[in-house]
């Protein structure tokens, strides 16, 4: 089992930026996608970004495009999602999580596919 935890969340202004944090310990051989989700009061939970530690191709959500940036340190074993231009509609509870599948672009989209999860952190983007 892969334990993950994240870490970086917090208050920031709109336009503002924040570096979340994914460290990954336990039985890592099998998890080959690393993926950013995110939950806001009264919606689903949404895919927002996911990369594949062989190759690092990456996911993003059309809502993050272009802000949003995932990279992956493999010597600490963490993933990085750096998160720029931040607008109040990206307020929510941030979740990393881990699959062995191997698709990006269809299993990044939909939390089913995830059988790991962090515990979760709050990211507020308000005046």
């Amino acid at each position: 089992q892969v334990q993950l935890v994240e870490s970086g969340g917090g208050l920031v202004q709109p336009g503002g930026s924040l570096r979340l944090s994914c460290a990954a310990s336990g039985s890592i051989f099998n998890t080959y996608i690393i993926g950013w989700f995110r939950q806001a009061p009264g919606k689903e939970r949404e895919g927002v970004s996911c990369i594949r530690r062989s190759d690092g191709s990456t996911y993003y959500a059309d809502s993050v495009k272009g802000r949003f940036t995932i990279s992956r340190d493999n010597a600490k074993n963490t993933v990085y999602l750096q998160m720029n231009s931040l607008k109040p509609e990206d307020t929510a509870v941030y979740y990393c999580a881990a699959t062995f599948s191997s698709n990006v672009q269809a299993m990044c989209p939909r939390p089913t596919f995830f059988g790991s999860w962090g515990q979760g952190i709050q990211v507020t983007v308000s005046s």
